[in-house]
C-alpha cells in the first residue's frame, strides 16, 4: 500500500506568507542553533578570541600607542574591538553557509515546501543572536580591563544599535561569499579579505600617526567610522578630529552599513535562488 504526502499550500495573502516565512526562518534557526549545542567548542573558541587579542594589545602593545587628546589606551582600544567582532563575524557566517552548499544540505532545503527566505533568515537570526553572545562577553572584558561608557545609558544603547547594524550589514557579506566560493575551504580567502579591512582602520591605533595617504584608507573605512562613533556615544578617548569624515562619522556609521545592505542582501537573495543553474 503506497502513501501520498500533500505539499502544503502556499498562503496566498502577504500576511499569511510573512507568518509561513517567519515560522520557517525560526526552525532553520533553531537547526542552526542545535549545531552549536551540539559543537559548543567552537563557538567558545570564537568568542574568547577577540579576548585574547584585547589582552594581547592592551596590555603588552599599549604602552607605546598614542591616544588622541591623551587618556586610556584601553578605554580608546574597546570601542574599535568591538567593531573588529562584528567583522570577525564574516568568517563563522561564510563557514557555515558555504558548508551547508557544499554538503547539498542547502539544496536539500530548496527541495522542501518551505518559504524561500526561510533559510538566509533563519542564518541571519541564529548569527546576529551569536553576536549578541559575543558583544555581551567582550562589554564584560572591557569592564574587566578597566573600560567604561560616560554618557549614560541611552547614548551607550545607541552605540550597540550602531554595531549590531554593522554586523547585520557583514552578514550578509558572509552569505553571499558563503554561496559563491567553493566549500568552506575558502575560508582562507575570506580571511586574507576580513584582516588588512580589520587592521587598516582606527582599531588599534589613532590614524594621526598614520601617514597622510594611509590615514585617508583607514578614516574611510566603514570600521573605522563605526568605532568613532562609538567612541563619542561611550565617551571614550579617540573621537572626533578635522576632517570631514571624522566630523560625520555618526552619519557614516549609518550610511556605511545600510550600502553594504542595499548591495549584499539582493545579491545573496538572487545567489541562492540561482544555486545548482
Amino acid at each position: 500500500m503506497s502513501t501520498t504526502v500533500t505539499a502544503p499550500e502556499i498562503p496566498r495573502t502577504a500576511a499569511a506568507r510573512l507568518r509561513w516565512a517567519l515560522a520557517d526562518g525560526w526552525t532553520v534557526t533553531l537547526r542552526d542553533l542545535s549545531h552549536w549545542a551540539r559543537e559548543p567548542g567552537q563557538v567558545v573558541a570564537g568568542l574568547l578570541f577577540p579576548v585574547m587579542i584585547v589582552l594581547m594589545f592592551g596590555y603588552l602593545f599599549g604602552g607605546g600607542m598614542a591616544v588622541p587628546g591623551g587618556g586610556d589606551y584601553r578605554e580608546y582600544l574597546m570601542p574599535g574591538m568591538y567593531a573588529m567582532t562584528m567583522l570577525f563575524g564574516i568568517e563563522a557566517t561564510f563557514t557555515a553557509v558555504a558548508r551547508d552548499a557544499a554538503k547539498g544540505v542547502t539544496d536539500r532545503f530548496r527541495s522542501l515546501p518551505i518559504a524561500s527566505s526561510a533559510v538566509v533568515l533563519g542564518r541571519s537570526v541564529a548569527d546576529m543572536l551569536n553576536t549578541v553572545l559575543g558583544l555581551i562577553v567582550m562589554i564584560a572584558c572591557g569592564l574587566a580591563v578597566g573600560w567604561r561608557w560616560h554618557e549614560g545609558p541611552a547614548r551607550a544603547a545607541l552605540a550597540i544599535g550602531l554595531l549590531l547594524l554593522l554586523r547585520f550589514a557583514f552578514l550578509w557579506v558572509g552569505i553571499y561569499l558563503g554561496l559563491t566560493l567553493n566549500g568552506p575551504e575558502a575560508v582562507m580567502a575570506v580571511q586574507i579579505l576580513v584582516w588588512p579591512v580589520g587592521f587598516l582602520s582606527s582599531a588599534f591605533a589613532w590614524t594621526g600617526t598614520m601617514p597622510g595617504w594611509l590615514a585617508a584608507v583607514a578614516e574611510w573605512n566603514p570600521l573605522s567610522a563605526t568605532m568613532a562613533a562609538t567612541r563619542d556615544l561611550f565617551g571614550n578617548p579617540g573621537a572626533g578630529g578635522t576632517t570631514w569624515i571624522a566630523e560625520h562619522a555618526a552619519v557614516m556609521a549609518l550610511v556605511w552599513p545600510l550600502l553594504l545592505i542595499t548591495v549584499f542582501l539582493p545579491l545573496s537573495v538572487r545567489r541562492y535562488r540561482r544555486l545548482g543553474r
